[in-house]
């Protein structure tokens, strides 16, 4: 095991020129190489000027080499979610530039090729970074980080974790443009002088593949965990996992057997946020509920019995005025040497002049026990407000609806519901998913939610269904706004939307990638004017994370095709 590095100091002492860093396709990048590459970067954003630049690239060897390369110019680097071009047309107004990736109509930064640079030691109180995090609302909120920040937090998860890790290579299938993913698959392995892979690894078969050479570290989210099929050979590579970790979300007790019969070992769970850092860990062997331990370095305050109180943080991680304490959105008891999560704070709403806790009635929901994860959420019906529920129902949820329909559960959920809140606060839309729509972060936002209350949607029944297929009956209704000119006279539904139906109403009944990736085999037969009854039939593949669709109805076949699905990695 290498001595670590400071990370104001890693270009400036740096390692052996030989020193490996990264991994692309079989070839080993070294130290000599990523100095080169840091010294290229360097020079063209001294050369643009900007103080603020945006900078998204698939390539982890080189976004690491241009991170360094900024932070070296005095540049402070903004880290965009995705490269999707309305993210990217976002943060026009708040840097100076782009790099890895643009918008179509301005050109990016690349590095200058044979250019040298002089390294200094970075200052610790460098403005190096602005993350984002999309809160449970789905509004963008800006999180700026100084360097000092950055460096405390590696320096913790080398004491932490340093020593059982290590000399494996790091492999990821989370996106270094998230905080969770630059930490633990950027900064901790450079600091630390461990190899990290260029690419990630957008399917459960990449991992098994991945993990063959020998020895690793994998850093997941819990999205990707909870979806590891059985049927791959994880016996021949489970030895070779030296360390698995995950965060971004609370880690399901399915994500957690799985992890344990098919990889071997639980993994380590690190709770925290954009805005806090990590704040402490637990590794589940054997315990299903086990405490949270606090990270050296981290002062938290939580309740001291069954009152349920906020979760509070003071930390090296955080940018606060001294002896400052940030407030989280958990609830928290202290227990001997850390603390348990409680749920979320209650997020209270005012309903017909009544105030409603949000998060009790998904408290209630889950505990009357015909679904196991519940999302209360507030829409906008005309000039009122009304409560709308989407819930991954239980095996006994499952069988209500098949044995009386939709209405038979969404009466029975509202009974489950009506000895604790006024009648007028009961909700009045529900949507029942195999599981819930999470982004690349492992978080289901409000407005990924929201999105199934969508009037474009259409009306469909469950023909059949079973664990990688479902059979669908869809409405194709004369109101529906995809008709609106097209085409005037002889209306007829766009590709577009049937390939959004697919995917939309794929999420509904398959625990699907957050991404697009792209579209294989795309057929349209014939067109489908406004009243035709289509069958719909999804086939979900999820080694290669390919979701099937086949369209018809009486006047024959209508459109087909497989639409590719990644997790979000960069």
């Amino acid at each position: 095991m290498d001595e670590p590095l400071a990370l104001e100091h890693l270009l400036v002492h740096g390692r052996p020129a030989g020193h490996p860093v990264a991994r692309r396709e079989g070839q080993v990048l070294d130290f000599a190489a990523f100095r080169t590459r840091a010294a290229g970067w360097h020079a063209a954003f001294a050369a643009h000027g900007g103080q603020r630049c945006a900078l998204f690239h698939e390539d982890t060897f080189e976004f690491a080499a241009a991170l360094l390369g900024a932070w070296h110019a005095g540049v402070c680097i903004y880290l965009p979610a995705d490269a999707r071009p309305a993210t990217l047309d976002a943060l026009r107004s708040h840097v100076d530039g782009f790099a890895g990736r643009a918008p179509a109509d301005q050109t990016a930064l690349t590095p200058i090729p044979e250019a040298e640079a002089t390294f200094r030691p970075l200052s610790p109180d460098l403005a190096a970074l602005v993350v984002y995090t999309s809160g449970s609302n789905g509004q963008p909120t800006a999180i700026p980080k100084r360097l000092s920040q950055l460096s405390s937090e590696v320096v913790t998860l080398g004491a932490l974790f340093d020593e059982e890790a290590g000399d494996a290579p790091v492999l990821a299938t989370v996106s270094h443009q998230h905080i969770y993913g630059l930490l633990f698959r950027v900064l901790w392995p450079l600091a630390a002088g461990r190899l990290f892979d260029a690419h990630g690894l957008p399917y459960p078969e990449d991992i098994v593949a991945a993990l063959r050479p020998g020895p690793a570290l994998l850093v997941a989210s819990p999205a990707h965990l909870k979806r590891l099929p059985a049927s791959l050979d994880w016996a021949s590579v489970r030895g070779h996992l030296r360390g698995l970790f995950s965060s971004g979300g609370p880690l399901s007790p399915e994500a957690l057997q799985a992890c344990r019969e098919l990889l071997g070992r639980a993994p380590v769970e690190v709770y925290g946020s954009s805005e806090t850092g990590g704040v402490a860990w637990r590794r589940r062997d054997t315990e299903e509920a086990a405490s949270w331990r606090v990270m050296p370095g981290v002062e938290v305050r939580a309740g001291s019995s069954s009152d349920d109180e906020v979760l509070t943080v003071r930390s090296p991680h955080l940018d606060l005025p001294e002896g400052a304490w940030f407030t989280t959105e958990d609830r928290a008891r202290a227990v001997p040497g850390g603390f348990e999560l409680l749920g979320r704070r209650d997020r209270l709403l005012k309903l017909e002049e009544k105030r409603v806790s949000l998060s009790a009635m998904e408290r209630a929901l889950v505990e009357g026990g015909l679904v196991r994860e519940a999302r209360v959420l507030p829409l906008a019906d005309g000039h009122r407000v009304t409560l709308a529920v989407v819930a991954v129902p239980e095996a006994a949820g499952w069988r209500l609806q098949e044995a009386g329909g939709r209405r038979s559960l969404n009466q029975a959920l509202r009974e489950k519901l009506a000895p604790h809140f006024e009648s007028s606060a009961l909700p009045r839309r529900f949507r029942y998913l195999e599981a819930m729509p999470v982004n690349s972060q492992g978080k289901s936002t409000e407005a990924a939610l929201a999105a199934l209350f969508d009037p474009r949607r259409p009306p469909f029944q469950v023909l059949e269904r079973a664990p990688e297929r479902v059979l669908l009956s869809v409405e194709v209704q004369e109101g529906s706004p995809y008709f609106d000119g097209h085409f005037p006279g002889t209306p007829i539904l766009p590709g577009v939307a049937q390939v959004e139906w697919a995917l939309l109403l794929g999420r509904e009944h398959f625990a699907l990638p957050p991404d697009f990736l792209r579209m294989e085999t795309l057929k349209f037969q014939q067109v489908i004017p406004p009243g035709t009854q289509l069958t719909l039939e999804l086939t979900w593949a999820a080694e290669s994370g390919r979701l099937g669709f086949k369209l018809t109805s009486a006047a024959g076949a209508h459109a087909s095709g497989r639409i590719v699905l990644g997790g979000g990695v960069g």
